[in-house]
């Protein structure tokens, strides 16, 4: 490493330490002059291109499946942090592939399988996205499938009871989702 002050090419690390970004922090002494610098080393990733259901290839975009989850979370009791948690989950299981090109649905069934136990809305909601709903009975599908199968840890939070309109008489309507 080429000391920055002298421009001596010999430098020894005095001290090495993984940063929260995933960098490598590195503090180095020069050999000729003795002054100590600080290098930050981080692992150059390969692209990962996805293939779109048109055929195209266009390159991993991190920040489009933050805002589709965003989106799909909106007025919901979701932190960005968790979200920003999930897509380094799933871009690190994608990358973990060790494949350079990934078909769109893979990756938006990995994102499905994590989504559905942080939130059932949101994961609602992105499959209508995601899957292209074309009628309530595709919602329908997917909400019985969240019923039939309940994500194992997630709590279920209290229901509030249906208000009534003005005028109309309490009665809780029927909904019959194939139980």
């Amino acid at each position: 490493m080429k000391c920055p002050y002298c421009g001596h090419i010999d430098s020894k690390v005095v001290d090495s330490r993984d940063t929260e970004t995933g960098a490598i922090r590195r503090r180095r002494e020069c050999l000729n002059c003795h002054k100590r610098f600080t290098t930050y080393e981080r692992v150059e990733n390969v692209p990962l291109l996805v293939i779109k259901k048109d055929g195209r290839r266009e390159e991993f975009n991190r920040d489009k499946l933050v805002n589709g989850l965003l989106m799909a979370s909106k007025k919901r009791d979701v932190e960005r942090a968790t979200i920003e948690q999930l897509v380094d989950d799933v871009e690190n299981a994608l990358r973990a592939r060790g494949v350079a090109e990934i078909p769109s649905p893979a990756i938006g069934e990995e994102v499905m399988r994590r989504l559905r136990d942080v939130d059932e809305i949101a994961y609602i909601r992105f499959a209508s996205v995601y899957r292209q709903f074309r009628d309530v009975n595709d919602v329908r599908g997917v909400m019985e499938e969240l019923l039939s199968h309940p994500p194992g840890t997630r709590a279920q939070p209290p229901r509030r009871p249906a208000r009534a309109r003005p005028g109309q008489p309490e009665e809780e309507l029927p909904l019959n989702l194939g139980k």
